[in-house]
């Protein structure tokens, strides 16, 4: 609190004023200025920007994993970043239920690990979905056998591989899972006061919801902070025209294998003659030996064909091609 004037101290000021000797706006323009509080318990080592570049880098991350989950769960996911904010390690560990599914995933090559947080809920859901079942979760949870942390481990290298592609524009990570904890005692990577950065995603299988975390803490990203801001994610970013978007496609394409098969013909027998049959036996078909044979790719019949030989191997010379209008 400041000194209290006296009333000549006050008459003083005041006539100073009247006169012109004392100009106001020069004392207001020498008020003190504002301190910001500074919680050295807390330091702020991720700012606002920090945080957008890993929302950017994690949506990117939850498209890939909306693309690539349903291969292995045969049922719809989809993947959105629903928060990002920092925190001290203590509380995020404190904040977690035991059991839990913590994938303990080594940064390479930057110094230090990283955690991935799965939801029990998820966890379950994924377990009942690869065993068979309809993907739905427990009413009550419980700890995890040996065989579904077998099944887990698996499916959290899948989601920690496909870290590789977002991170890109700031360094060419090659992580590894170290580990799959469900205590959280003994998932302590770092000391409980240290800063982390903490981006929750919201993950729906079907109709159950539930979240995965990325913590990753200042030390093991401090290296690349400067990085960590939108001036030089877009910079480093790949301009690719849409000519090239489409060689590149059609390169894929093309190296995707399929399946190809000649008909020579179709019989019915009965189980009892199928059964029965011995070497030398001769099967009729509906077709003959003039005949063009049909080719099939994949499911679609594509190529009439005719068959013969081709360097002591069998094989067929393409005769038509099968539009789609045919």
């Amino acid at each position: 609190m400041g000194d209290v004037l006296s009333q000549s101290e006050i008459d003083s000021l005041l006539s100073a004023i009247s006169t012109g000797e004392l100009d106001v706006e020069e004392i207001e323009s020498t008020k003190e200025k504002q301190v910001k509080d500074y919680d050295f318990r807390r330091p702020t080592k991720f700012s606002k920007e920090h945080l957008r570049t890993l929302e950017i880098i994690f949506e990117h991350y939850g498209r890939l994993l909306s693309t690539n989950l349903p291969v292995y769960l045969r049922k719809a996911v989809s993947v959105e970043v629903a928060s990002s904010e920092t925190v001290t390690f203590s509380e995020f560990t404190n904040a977690l239920s035991n059991p839990v599914v913590l994938g303990v995933v080594n940064f390479k090559p930057l110094n230090g690990n990283i955690l991935i947080e799965m939801s029990t809920n998820i966890a379950f859901a994924i377990l009942d979905r690869m065993l068979g079942g309809a993907g739905l979760p427990l009413e009550k949870n419980r700890d995890f056998s040996e065989i579904e942390l077998s099944i887990l481990d698996k499916i959290m290298v899948t989601c920690m591989n496909l870290l590789r592609e977002p991170w890109k524009n700031v360094l060419e990570i090659d992580p590894f899972m170290e580990r799959i904890e469900t205590n959280p005692q003994f998932a302590q990577i770092i000391a409980p006061n240290e800063m982390i950065a903490i981006v929750t995603l919201l993950i729906k299988i079907g109709d159950v919801e539930g979240y995965m975390n990325a913590c990753l803490p200042f030390l093991t990203l401090e290296d690349v902070m400067d990085r960590l801001n939108t001036k030089f994610w877009f910079a480093t970013m790949q301009n690719d025209s849409e000519e090239n978007y489409s060689i590149y496609i059609e390169s894929m394409i093309k190296r995707t294998q399929i399946p190809v098969k000649a008909v020579l013909g179709k019989s019915v027998v009965s189980v009892m003659d199928f059964s029965s049959l011995q070497v030398g036996d001769v099967i009729r078909l509906d077709s003959s030996v003039d005949e063009e044979l049909d080719i099939y790719v994949g499911n679609i019949r594509k190529f009439t064909a005719l068959p013969g030989t081709s360097r002591d191997r069998n094989a067929v010379r393409i005769t038509s091609v099968i539009r789609e209008e045919e």
